[in-house]
């Protein structure tokens, strides 16, 4: 447990430090740091007596507003996790999340801003409890296997680690700091720049779905953000690389890339060593289960040079990062096998669901431990990431379970069944394709099916888990167990089995 003082104390104190600096920028709307405490601890209150009685999740619906963040703060000063779900996830999932969380209350950045409209403008009394020790700080829902989402509980133990690592880890200026909020607040990869910059006095500049959707309104929201850490997956980052003038003269205060959430290419690290020159760049790994990231290293030439693919990093110090066998005995160095993570960052299990829970935690070396289910190998201290042993794959940063989206497609009356499969290119998930035998008659083109059948399942699921392509067969190739045979399928897309 970290011996610093308590997280809501470290974020609290800026506002009497740095009261007028800006704690949040979003879609043309600002949040100084003196309103951001202020409006917490009035909707705490109000949420105390709202919910007395109760210590129910309280789920957060929006879109990267400044409302979100003051909800969430709110949240936790009144002893209560948050659920963040993004205004993209389609309603149906939405309504599946808040039932499994068991929420007590749902919040939208308009009734936040109702209610704060309503209360007074300075309060001088606090909530009785706040969240404390191992009491869960949020909660995030991950795909699932089965076609529910999970959610995976983060305590305030957990998150303080890993603040209190990643701030050891960086020279980050007190209150000078802007940090990129690439990522929705429902992914993990933004808990890395949100409470980084809260816990510094920083300001999260939040590019919006707008801005993502338009590359010359994000490029001006780029160039006049004044970021100094750079927080996305990857694949973020290399959109951005096609514009040639995504470079230092752009972004002249930037210190450093922060990177988590799938695989750093070498190319992309070199582009951007090129193009920033007085800027670090820095892979990270660790699943939603472990808080964020668990592993670190600053990529520069040396590494570029010595390395192909990259290393994901060093462990964080005072976890441990094993690879092992399926005996869960630690192999050989250079072996191939599963990554292990044990240590303060790691979540208590899986909400509601211990079944889930007891299959992958458990204790290691006296600590928690989680059994990734990643494919890794150490070597000299570093560890190095091989992809998903099982059916979950990475696609721009996002975790998904394929068996998550071939649920929702089943679900289609018009599909008795379905297979879905990653497609790859240079070793990166680039799309999903799915194979369907349908349940009647097509009634249409395969264009047409096709495009009906998408509109259909994006009613259910975001965007990102959609297929590209959609392939109909009358049957699915067998294997001599009577299961579907993937590796025949993969070979129909061209990729290896």
């Amino acid at each position: 447990m970290s011996n610093s003082p308590h997280l809501l104390d470290r974020i609290d104190r800026w506002a009497q430090i740095c009261p007028e600096r800006l704690a949040h920028t979003s879609g043309g709307r600002s949040l100084s740091w003196a309103r951001l405490i202020a409006q917490s601890d009035a909707l705490a209150l109000w949420l105390e007596t709202k919910l007395a009685g109760t210590l129910g999740p309280i789920a957060v619906h929006g879109h990267k507003e400044p409302e979100m963040i003051v909800a969430f703060l709110a949240a936790v000063k009144c002893g209560r996790p948050y659920v963040p779900m993004d205004s993209s996830i389609p309603e149906p999932r939405i309504a599946k999340i808040v039932e499994g969380a068991a929420a007590s209350l749902v919040l939208t950045p308009e009734r936040i801003g109702a209610i704060l409209a309503e209360l007074p403008a300075a309060q001088t009394r606090k909530p009785v409890r706040r969240v404390e020790g191992t009491d869960p700080f949020y909660i995030l829902f991950t795909s699932g296997s089965t076609g529910e989402p999970k959610g995976v509980v983060i305590t305030l133990a957990n998150l303080s680690a890993f603040v209190d690592w990643l701030l050891s880890e960086h020279s980050f200026a007190e209150q000078g700091e802007v940090f990129l909020n690439q990522a929705p607040f429902s992914f993990d990869l933004s808990v890395m720049d949100l409470f980084g910059s809260l816990a510094t006095g920083g300001t999260l500049a939040s590019v919006t779905k707008e801005e993502l959707s338009n590359l010359k309104a994000l490029y001006l929201r780029l160039a006049d953000s004044g970021i100094t850490s750079w927080v996305s997956t990857p694949s973020f980052a290399q959109m951005c690389l096609i514009e040639k003038g995504f470079r230092s003269a752009m972004l002249p205060a930037m210190k450093r890339f922060l990177f988590c959430g799938e695989t750093l290419a070498p190319e992309t690290a070199a582009q951007l060593l090129e193009r920033f020159p007085e800027a670090e760049v820095w892979n990270t790994y660790g699943p939603t289960e472990a808080t964020v990231a668990t592993t670190s290293v600053r990529v520069d030439t040396a590494l570029l040079e010595a390395y192909s693919p990259l290393p994901v990093g060093y462990e964080m110090p005072g976890t441990r990062v094993v690879v092992v066998d399926e005996n869960g005995v630690e192999v050989p160095e250079g072996e191939r096998g599963e990554i292990v993570i044990a240590g303060p960052n790691v979540s208590p299990g899986y909400l509601k669901r211990p079944e889930l829970t007891e299959k992958a935690f458990g204790q290691r070396d006296g600590q928690r431990c989680y059994r990734t289910g990643d494919w890794g190998r150490a070597k000299a201290g570093l560890i190095f990431f091989e992809g998903r042993m099982d059916g979950q794959v990475k696609m721009n940063g996002y975790r998904i379970e394929l068996g998550d989206l071939e649920a929702n497609l089943r679900i289609l009356p018009e599909i008795a069944d379905a297979v879905v499969l990653p497609v790859q290119k240079n070793g990166k998930v680039e799309s999903l394709a799915a194979f369907v035998v349908l349940s009647g008659p097509k009634g249409g083109s395969d264009f047409e099916v096709s495009a009906l059948l998408k509109t259909k399942l994006g009613e259910h699921l975001p965007a990102y888990m959609l297929p590209r392509k959609i392939t109909f067969l009358d049957a699915f190739p067998m294997t001599p167990n009577g299961k579907a045979d993937r590796k025949k399928l993969a070979e129909l897309l061209g990729q290896k089995p």
